[in-house]
């Protein structure tokens, strides 16, 4: 017999504290990935993300920064010169990534061929 489930499993996720979603978010890992290794400019980050609008992008970066993951410097002259970059929070995030996509490459043919299993023939 399975065991009942603990009804205080989510204790401190109850709710009261914002979930962090904007780690799963679509474009938070590509962005993490592309500010590795020093800061960017937003016009250097369109170029990986092409698929990415810019008003998405800023709205991405502006959530991220709120979260603690990135950091927004600017810096005088004309036109502003406007970089982000990975704050220490942020970095943390790298080596976790890196176990996710080792996961994701040894697995990726069983998720395929679970999700081809599933399709209505």
């Amino acid at each position: 017999m399975t065991r009942p489930l603990d009804p205080d499993m989510f204790a401190g996720c109850d709710g009261s504290h914002a979930p962090l979603f904007r780690v799963g978010g679509k474009w938070t890992w590509r962005l993490i990935r592309c500010l590795e290794d020093g800061p960017r400019r937003f016009s250097e980050l369109l170029v990986p993300l092409r698929y990415i609008t810019p008003k998405v992008l800023t709205e991405t970066l502006r959530a991220m920064e709120r979260d603690g993951l990135v950091a927004r410097s600017a810096h005088p002259g004309m036109p502003p010169r406007v970089e982000y970059e990975l704050t220490p929070l942020g970095h943390s995030l790298l080596d976790p990534m890196n176990a996710c996509c080792t996961w994701a490459a040894a697995h990726l043919p069983a998720v395929l061929a679970a999700r081809e299993a599933h399709e209505p023939a």
